[in-house]
């Protein structure tokens, strides 16, 4: 990862249980999580946001000799795959920053604290055998 230190996201003072290894883990899970959701955003910013750019490819002639927001806007509408697709990338882009932003700003909620408390609990019972075993235990 970077050589940044990033902010705790898990405080120990939540759990009655002091074991840092299990707060460790937590965290290492919630960092996966993190890494996952700006991978899936990755993959739909190179998968579906070229092929919609590449149906939009006529409208580009037309921009660039009169760029109005009325031209992008019935560019759009005349092309609802396309529309559809950025739209869906672009929300899904907006959706993990604020998602990531409110974790960093507020800490994550009690529920999402539980939710990961118990995925760690369930891949520490099923032992080397979960597929996540060896990034969020990793002895």
């Amino acid at each position: 990862m970077d050589s940044q230190e990033e902010p705790a996201i898990y405080d120990s003072s939540d759990l009655d249980n002091s074991d840092t290894v299990f707060i460790e883990q937590v965290q290492r899970l919630h960092q996966l999580t993190v890494f996952c959701r700006w991978l899936f955003v990755s993959c739909l910013w190179v998968i579906i946001a070229p092929v919609c750019l590449w149906n939009l490819r006529s409208e580009f002639i037309l921009w660039q000799e009169y760029f109005t927001w009325v031209a992008v806007r019935y560019a759009l509408a005349f092309h609802p795959f396309a529309a559809v697709g950025l739209g869906f990338c672009t929300g899904m882009t907006v959706s993990v920053l604020v998602w990531q932003s409110r974790n960093i700003l507020i800490g994550l909620p009690q529920l999402e604290k539980q939710r990961l408390e118990k995925q760690v609990f369930k891949i520490r019972q099923q032992g080397p055998s979960h597929p996540l075993w060896k990034l969020v235990i990793g002895e």
